[in-house]
């Protein structure tokens, strides 16, 4: 175990002092390294992004800028890391074939399934997979299997919804 500890205080590490763009990290309580607190930016080329502006009267003096979707995540690793792989749960809804649309935010990815997952597999990989999930739904490998369907059949009314429900959840809106 003491190995496991090892090997995520090291990836913690690199993931905070070099954090990828749009992803931020910290521990839940930093006496637990398995514990991790995720804030993942909705990417610039998804409806995850919504970057809005408000407009407060006819003048664009007064108008602001809503910043694109923040998402929290809770990433548990397990203590057979990394032989076994982290286990990601968006704590913000997310309107996405890929997540699950209620309390749990359960996902579905690739790079975590038991049968993908290999020891050499880094943190890291982990949550620029997630980011990218949010740029690039699979929607034949769904949790939400409406939102799947919603996602191949009309591509512009699952936008649309995505960033509704990013602005109604992961503004601060």
């Amino acid at each position: 175990m003491a190995s496991s500890q090892k090997r995520i205080t090291k990836e913690l590490a690199e993931v905070t002092s070099d954090p990828p763009v749009g992803i931020k990290v910290s521990l839940v309580d930093e006496s637990n390294v398995h514990n991790w607190n995720v804030i993942l930016d909705g990417p610039p080329d998804s409806p995850y992004a919504v970057c809005l502006l408000s407009h407060t009267s006819s003048s664009l003096a007064n108008s602001k800028l809503i910043q694109g979707g923040k998402f929290k995540l809770l990433l548990v690793l397990p203590t057979e890391y990394p032989f076994k792989p982290p286990v990601i749960n968006f704590k913000t809804r997310v309107y996405h074939p890929n997540i699950t649309f209620d309390d749990k935010g359960s996902m579905c990815i690739g790079i975590l399934k038991a049968e993908a997952w290999k020891p050499s597999s880094k943190i890291l990989s982990v949550l620029t997979a997630t980011q990218q999930l949010l740029s690039e739904p699979v929607p034949d490998d769904a949790l939400e299997s409406a939102i799947a369907e919603k996602f191949k059949s009309d591509r512009k009314d699952f936008n649309a919804e995505a960033k509704k429900y990013t602005k109604q959840y992961a503004t601060g809106k």
